[in-house]
């Protein structure tokens, strides 16, 4: 059975810097880029927000689609974003499946809404 991917975009707070990933666990990359493990550049240029994601049944077919991403231009990402994220929101913490993440800009551990531990 193939192994399922996520290819991921992420942002900055100012929203003026993108990053865009793949990985096959999505909740644990997520929790590695917060915590500020995730990669170099995350880490440098304070790229932490989930702007946008998706599942793609095979991971190879995922990689596919990161290197497709990475090669637009950043007015197309933005738009692209823009058009299944309106509202810039971080979907790390409304749309995953986590009961709390590490918050970088607050030092703390953020419980998401209506989950408890």
């Amino acid at each position: 059975m193939p192994k399922t991917g996520y290819t991921y975009v992420l942002s900055n707070k100012n929203r003026t810097v993108l990053y865009v990933g793949v990985t096959s666990r999505i909740r644990l990359r997520m929790l590695q880029h917060k915590s500020g493990h995730g990669c170099v550049f995350s880490s440098r240029y304070n790229v932490y927000d989930l702007m946008y994601f998706e599942t793609i049944p095979i991971i190879v077919n995922a990689i596919k689609r990161e290197k497709q991403l990475k090669n637009w231009h950043k007015e197309w990402k933005w738009n692209f974003i823009k058009e299944n994220n309106p509202d810039l929101i971080d979907l790390a913490c409304e749309c995953l499946p986590m009961r709390k993440y590490w918050s970088i800009r607050r030092r703390r551990w953020i419980r998401r809404k209506g989950r408890s531990d």
